[in-house]
């Protein structure tokens, strides 16, 4: 049975996990034996033009002696004309590059090995000397689905381990906060849309700092469309998956105050020291204002630490952290 020898070549971190899961792949016609090998390398930056990133597994190919390759990318790709990209082949020289955000971020582990199963397949038939052929993304639900993949990417729920200081300084905020007189006033005099309008003014601040802080906003390398689209696509992830991960913490922050209040107040003890009629329902308002006061408090009033959690957030972050390996290891070449 003839061998053919398949490199997957995969950015590190995630898309190195998924290609892992690959290493059983085989021939779904039962011809061929697929000999398959993974690595794990950035061979992508940034929003590039595809063919940049197709060339550089061409030469992976060459080196290792592999017949197909097919690069896995957590970055979105685009064309010349600046359409984002699913996949492209180059069934000539028998190379593929998926854009693993652009299956959509759900199911990501199946999704994919579809897509590199049904690429090899058609890169395993006889050569024709096609034109590089591509899959291109629907204008704006494609949009939304590339942006949400990069989102479940970033992995925002990975945010909270890494403000652990803010969330330490935000835990003990509420304990104070809670069992203060002048807090229960507080939140006994607020309105329901009081109450929202100070749950999204303290998630925005804390947004805000975090971005501010951690030089996360990305900055078009030229005046190019394609480079501010690059740009405005980085910063629309890095925010929805900063605010999804604050969004997190605050809801945990809420459940752990009305815990506490319950577990410490008495509601009629605190509503004769009041002159109040005070019920338990109003542990659920305490909480709920408390949370937003902890947030600003603890996001605002200690120091982030430098944590790999928080520059995952930012796909420019993890861009420069791309682009020091690749150019460390065509240096050591």
């Amino acid at each position: 049975m003839e061998t053919i020898h398949v490199g997957l070549v995969a950015d590190p971190a995630a898309p190195t996990a998924i290609a892992r899961d690959m290493s059983d792949l085989s021939s779904p016609d039962g011809g061929a034996s697929w000999d398959v090998t993974v690595v794990s390398e950035p061979f992508s930056t940034g929003s590039e033009d595809v063919g940049a990133a197709v060339g550089r597994l061409q030469d992976q190919a060459c080196q290792r002696g592999w017949d197909l390759v097919v690069g896995l990318t957590e970055l979105p790709l685009h064309d010349h004309k600046g359409r984002h990209l699913l996949v492209q082949t180059d069934p000539e020289q028998r190379t593929a590059v998926l854009s693993l955000p652009a299956l959509g971020g759900i199911r990501m582990h199946s999704r994919a090995r579809r897509a590199v199963r049904a690429l090899l397949s058609a890169m395993a038939e006889p050569r024709t000397g096609g034109e590089a052929h591509r899959v291109v993304l629907p204008h704006l639900r494609g949009r939304w689905r590339l942006l949400f993949g990069m989102v479940l990417a970033n992995r925002p729920w990975l945010l909270i381990p890494g403000l652990k200081s803010a969330l330490v300084a935000s835990l003990a905020t509420g304990a104070v906060a809670t069992v203060n007189s002048t807090v229960w006033l507080l939140a006994g005099s607020l309105s329901w849309w009081r109450l929202v309008v100070a749950t999204v003014a303290s998630i925005t601040l804390v947004v805000a700092w975090l971005v501010i802080d951690g030089e996360l906003w990305d900055r078009p390398d030229d005046e190019s469309p394609q480079a501010r689209e690059r740009s405005r696509l980085y910063n629309t992830s890095t925010l929805l998956t900063l605010t999804s991960g604050v969004l997190m913490g605050y809801f945990a922050l809420y459940v752990v105050n009305l815990a506490w209040a319950y577990f410490i107040l008495d509601p009629d003890l605190m509503g004769g020291y009041l002159n109040k009629t005070l019920g338990y329902r109003d542990l659920f308002v305490l909480a709920w204002f408390v949370a937003s006061a902890a947030t600003v408090g603890g996001g605002l009033g200690s120091g982030l630490e430098t944590d790999e959690a928080i520059r995952a957030a930012a796909y420019s972050k993890r861009e420069e952290d791309r682009r020091d390996r690749l150019a460390h290891d065509r240096d050591s070449r």
